[in-house]
């Protein structure tokens, strides 16, 4: 094991447990939720890691989760941060084989977070990357891969050929809409702007909606009448998404992965999910996770890092911020987060 300090620099979380709010993704002033401290070094247990951080991600989720919105509580003190990468410096007696590997990590249950100089997780939870990879594709290679992955893998063996995206320009939206033109499924994205509009079709996307445009409508209306989606991979959670559910065909499935608006949606007739047996569904990544055998796990995790390493996917950044920069500039840095991820270096 190698020789740790005592202390380290983290972001950590100021509140407990949930909040009563569901405001979105978005923040106006970091030190509302976290604060830069100096805390001990986590020790690890007999499964445990210690990874020394290299850099670390901020996904949507990880803003969720410091605000109380997120499905898991906070625990006030412990560091922030669902994922990241660096390398093992120190292990539990069930880990040994992992000192001195360089890994994906991602936050487990009874670890701590990434938004540290050190994290500590299972060692399920710290997965060794190739040296040909990115560290800036490393630190982002579970949440919005894994989830790229997962969730193209269902429409495909749900028989679909085409299906729905919200928050198409996003990263996430972007990972998808490459592998699902490489399975030969028609997407049908969603954008806000009209200039996220080229960089989508570029990557193969058959059909992007402007939401925001007059003729969103007819334009919708048209695209469910060409390719009859039945399944809509959603990030949003607005008014919009209701309105595409309720122009979907009968036996559609509105999969929400993600709440990006603090709009509340209007749900179309309830009648549609009794007489055209619609449904109306969640996906959680941590719930995959756990349901997928190790096989499946391990075919995942080594499909979405050879894409990285071969080029199909790359992980866009906006901005990276050391620790120590975080309170002052991350919620700024976050203003249009469709120019790519921010990262945090210790």
């Amino acid at each position: 094991m190698t020789d740790l300090p005592a202390t380290m620099k983290a972001l950590v979380l100021e509140h407990d447990g949930y909040a009563d709010t569901m405001e979105g993704p978005t923040l106006d002033d970091l030190s509302k939720w976290v604060s830069l401290k100096k805390i001990d070094v986590p020790k690890p247990g007999p499964r445990g890691v210690v990874v020394k951080m290299a850099l670390a991600n901020v996904n949507p989720s990880d803003i969720h989760y410091i605000k109380g919105e997120y499905g898991k509580p906070r625990e006030k003190g412990m560091p922030a941060g669902f994922e990241g990468c660096g390398t093992v410096v120190a292990a539990g007696e069930r880990a040994q084989e992992l000192v001195g590997k360089r890994v994906a990590v991602s936050a487990s249950q009874g670890g701590s977070g990434t938004w540290a100089e050190y994290a500590m997780t299972d060692m399920a939870a710290a997965v060794p990357v190739s040296d040909q990879l990115r560290d800036e594709d490393a630190s982002a290679l579970f949440v919005n891969p894994l989830t790229a992955w997962a969730m193209v893998d269902l429409v495909k063996q749900a028989g679909a050929k085409s299906f729905v995206m919200t928050a198409g320009s996003s990263q996430l939206g972007k990972l998808m809409a490459s592998l699902a033109k490489e399975r030969g499924l028609h997407s049908i994205a969603t954008v806000r702007r009209e200039e996220h509009r080229s960089p989508l079709e570029g990557l193969g996307v058959g059909t992007v909606l402007n939401t925001a445009r007059d003729d969103f409508p007819t334009m919708l209306k048209e695209a469910m009448k060409q390719h009859g989606p039945k399944i809509m991979l959603d990030a949003v959670g607005d008014k919009a998404s209701a309105a595409i559910f309720a122009a979907m065909p009968a036996g559609a499935r509105w999969i929400l992965y993600g709440k990006m608006s603090p709009d509340v949606p209007d749900l179309p007739n309830l009648g549609q999910l009794v007489f055209m047996k619609k449904k109306i569904e969640g996906f959680w990544l941590s719930e995959w996770m756990g349901e997928a055998s190790p096989e499946e796990r391990q075919t995942a995790f080594e499909a979405v890092q050879q894409r990285f390493i071969e080029g199909s996917w790359k992980t866009d950044v906006a901005e990276t911020l050391a620790l120590d920069e975080a309170p002052k500039r991350l919620a700024k840095a976050m203003e249009g987060m469709n120019r790519g991820k921010i990262l945090l270096k210790p």
